[in-house]
C-alpha cells in the first residue's frame, strides 16, 4: 500500500549549474515527485540558510548534481555535501539516500566515491536514476513514481501529426483539342504518387 505524499528529493547544485539543474528539476515534477530546488522553493524574506536546512532535513532523497565546476568549486555546495553524508550515517545499511548525479564528464569528489553515481548527460541516464528513486519510494512506501516517456516516439509522433495530408488534384490533359478524362493523384510533397492511364481517342 503506497501511502499520500510523493517522493521529496532535494537538488544539492552549484549556482553556475544551475541551467542544467532547472530542467532536471521540471523533469522530476513531471514524474511526480516532490523536487527541491532553490530557485522555486525559496520565498523572499526567508532565512534561506534556515530554509535549506529544513528541505535537507526532510528529503528522502539527496541529489548531488556534479560538474567540472561544482567539485572544484569551494562554497555551500560543499557544505550541502557534508551534510549529506552525515545524514547518511543515520540511515540503515543499504539505504538509497545520496545519489552523485553527474552533469558532465568530471571527476566524483573523493568523500562521494563509495555512492554509485549516474551520467544525466548520456542516453537512459534519466531512466536509471528514475529505477533508484522508485526503489526508495517503495522502501518507505510512498506513492509510485511515474514512468519516464518514450521521447523518441514521442517526437515521432509529433513529427506525424505535423504532416499535411495529401490532396488529389486532378488534370486535364488536352490533345489535338479534346480533353482526356485523367485523374493524376499528387501528394503534399508533390511527388507523383499514381495515375490513370489516358483514354483512346474514338475514329
Amino acid at each position: 500500500m503506497t501511502g499520500t505524499r510523493p517522493l521529496k528529493v532535494f537538488l544539492c547544485h552549484s549556482t553556475d549549474d544551475k541551467p542544467a539543474v532547472r530542467k532536471l528539476y521540471r523533469f522530476l515534477l513531471d514524474q511526480g515527485i516532490d523536487a527541491w530546488f532553490d530557485e522555486e522553493d525559496l520565498l523572499p524574506g526567508q532565512d534561506w540558510n534556515l530554509e535549506i536546512a529544513k528541505a535537507l532535513d526532510s528529503c528522502d532523497i539527496i541529489l548531488a548534481c556534479l560538474s567540472k565546476n561544482s567539485v572544484s568549486k569551494e562554497g555551500y555546495v560543499q557544505r550541502e555535501i557534508k551534510i549529506a553524508l552525515d545524514k547518511a550515517l543515520e540511515k540503515p545499511e543499504g539505504t538509497i539516500f545520496i545519489i552523485p548525479a553527474r552533469l558532465e564528464e568530471c571527476e566524483l569528489p573523493y568523500r562521494l566515491q563509495s555512492y554509485q553515481w549516474v551520467d544525466l548527460f548520456r542516453d537512459g541516464g534519466r531512466e536509471k536514476l528514475l529505477k533508484a528513486l522508485q526503489l526508495r519510494a517503495e522502501r518507505l512506501g510512498l506513492n509510485e513514481i511515474q514512468k519516464v516517456e518514450d521521447k523518441p516516439k514521442a517526437r515521432a509522433t509529433k513529427r506525424t501529426a505535423r504532416r499535411k495530408p495529401e490532396k488529389a488534384q486532378t488534370i486535364n490533359v488536352y490533345v489535338n483539342g479534346d480533353i482526356k478524362d485523367t485523374n493524376v493523384v499528387i501528394g503534399s510533397d508533390n511527388v507523383l504518387k499514381k495515375t490513370t492511364p489516358l483514354g483512346t481517342r474514338k475514329s
